[in-house]
């Protein structure tokens, strides 16, 4: 352990103190206009860390994951199915039912055509692998109270309708029957998988309907108000799809918008082709459900050399901050920084499809694993801390957690003092310890994080550390001050 002490005037500190980074806590200090010393000091301390199987992860999310694909490095199969709901615009409506000229023989409004889109703006794998799913009707939907994690299964949950309809597509990524010029314009064309809805339907009442657009259209007509918002149309009409993969390997699509369209013609002077859009966005629910191979991940997270970091629901890493020695013989001092370097092990697989280490991680205390995603927690940077990826220094630096382990220090006092049985405690056992978890964030228009969801696409890499790690020990440096009068 490396331990330097220096003595500077309010002058030296200044120029210190303007070169920490700034995203850096609040030094706590005050500087006042007397002549005080102020004793600044810096200390390293080596950092323990080993694997965190994760069995499962809050799944709700604005991507559905798509596909199956093999693991180039573990050879683990991993899965990914998804439920969408689809929403309406509030106060929505259609023409005037006498001017639909979409009519049967009878006279009754029908649909000229149904389908759903799945659009991706991004993918893993070949986009030439030929894949097989299974659009299922939801017999009910995913309720708003409910915390649906990525091992759900809506199968065996009742939540899929099982007399009801099921459409068989068979895709590839690249859909070949859009010219290639076409697909490689951004600006005109979104790559998605169509599923066409224009077999016969019947709903739960068995009442039959040519296609499902026209069960659409003619519940619009017998009830308006069930699509004046989309809590009515989900819970009145349609409860969503839960779209399985059921046979191909080799790509899974990353799907960002899922779109129910129903087309018609009407008449408003001149004939027009009319759509009626119900799109999947963040005001209604989307959850994936991930399958991995338990076994895979298990001997995975074995591996003591390193430690790893794997989604989508893989592995995270825990570290054991060492908050007494940080704390020991500077009980009264100040922390000012702790800053904390995790060091990317690089991957010596270089194929094709090899996966990208995770761009965003998230660092919280581990008793709040599940709690900071199920109450939609934003990082704060007193308990909770997000690191980015550097490819330059092929690390993730974590600047600043020393509120964190302050926090962590004080915890520990204020318990023993109500009880000196409290570390025997089974709930105080991680009182320490903290999870680092691969994240997706949203960010407003100030670059502020406004929102933070687990990464459930596919990454994956190694971390120095680990019981038996051999790559040099991971620390965390800090820096202390005192005024001496």
């Amino acid at each position: 352990m490396k331990f330097n002490i220096l003595v500077l005037t309010i002058a030296s500190v200044l120029v210190i103190l303007t070169a920490c980074d700034d995203t850096t806590d609040t030094l706590g200090t005050s500087l006042t206009d007397d002549m005080d010393m102020l004793e600044v000091s810096t200390d390293t301390f080596e950092v323990t860390s080993c694997s965190f199987v994760a069995d499962s992860v809050l799944s709700r999310n604005t991507i559905g994951y798509l596909g199956k694909i093999r693991d180039p490095e573990t050879g683990n199969y991993i899965k990914g199915d998804f439920m969408a709901q689809f929403g309406t615009l509030e106060n929505y409506y259609l023409p005037q039912k006498d001017s639909i000229v979409s009519v049967d023989e009878n006279g009754d409004v029908v649909a000229d055509s149904c389908h759903i889109r799945l659009f991706y703006t991004t993918y893993y794998g070949d986009s030439l692998a030929t894949m097989n799913l299974t659009a299922h009707e939801m017999a009910k939907p995913m309720e708003e109270n409910v915390k649906y994690y990525s091992n759900f299964d809506p199968m065996k949950e009742g939540l899929v309708r099982q007399d009801g309809m099921k459409i068989n597509k068979t895709y590839t990524l690249a859909d070949l029957s859009i010219d290639e010029s076409e697909r490689w314009d951004a600006s005109t064309y979104t790559p998605n998988i169509k599923i066409n809805l224009n077999n016969e339907y019947v709903d739960k009442d068995g009442v039959k309907y040519n296609n499902f657009g026209t069960y659409i259209l003619r519940q619009y007509y017998k009830n308006p108000d069930n699509f004046r918002n989309s809590y009515n149309f989900i819970h009145n009409v349609c409860p969503g799809f839960y779209f399985e993969v059921n046979d191909g390997l080799g790509s899974m699509a990353y799907v960002t918008v899922s779109q129910l369209n129903v087309y018609f013609r009407y008449n408003n002077d001149s004939i027009y082709v009319g759509t009626s859009s119900f799109a999947g966005t963040e005001e209604v629910l989307q959850t994936t459900n991930i399958v991995n191979d338990d076994n895979a991940i298990k001997n995975l997270a074995e591996d003591n050399s390193c430690t790893y970091l794997k989604t989508p629901s893989g592995i995270f890493t825990e570290i054991t901050l060492p908050v007494d020695d940080v704390k020991y013989g500077h009980e009264n001092d100040t922390l000012n920084t702790a800053k904390l370097t995790l060091t990317r092990i690089n991957n010596n697989n270089h194929g094709e499809y090899s996966l990208e280490a995770p761009t965003t991680l998230l660092m919280i205390p581990k008793d709040s694993l599940y709690s900071f995603f199920e109450n939609g927690d934003i990082v704060d940077y007193q308990k909770s801390y997000v690191a980015s990826y550097n490819s330059s220094y092929n690390n993730y630096v974590f600047n600043n957690i020393s509120s964190l382990i302050t926090y962590m220090y004080n915890i520990k006092k204020e318990g023993l003092a109500a009880n000196p049985n409290w570390l025997s405690e089974e709930k105080n056992k991680d009182w320490n310890k903290v999870l680092i978890i691969p994240v997706s964030v949203v960010t407003n228009s100030s670059s502020q994080i406004v929102k933070v969801t687990h990464d459930m696409s596919l990454t994956s890499t190694k971390l120095v550390g680990g019981p038996d790690n051999q790559n040099g020990p991971i620390q965390l440096s800090v820096v202390y001050s005192k005024f001496n009068h």
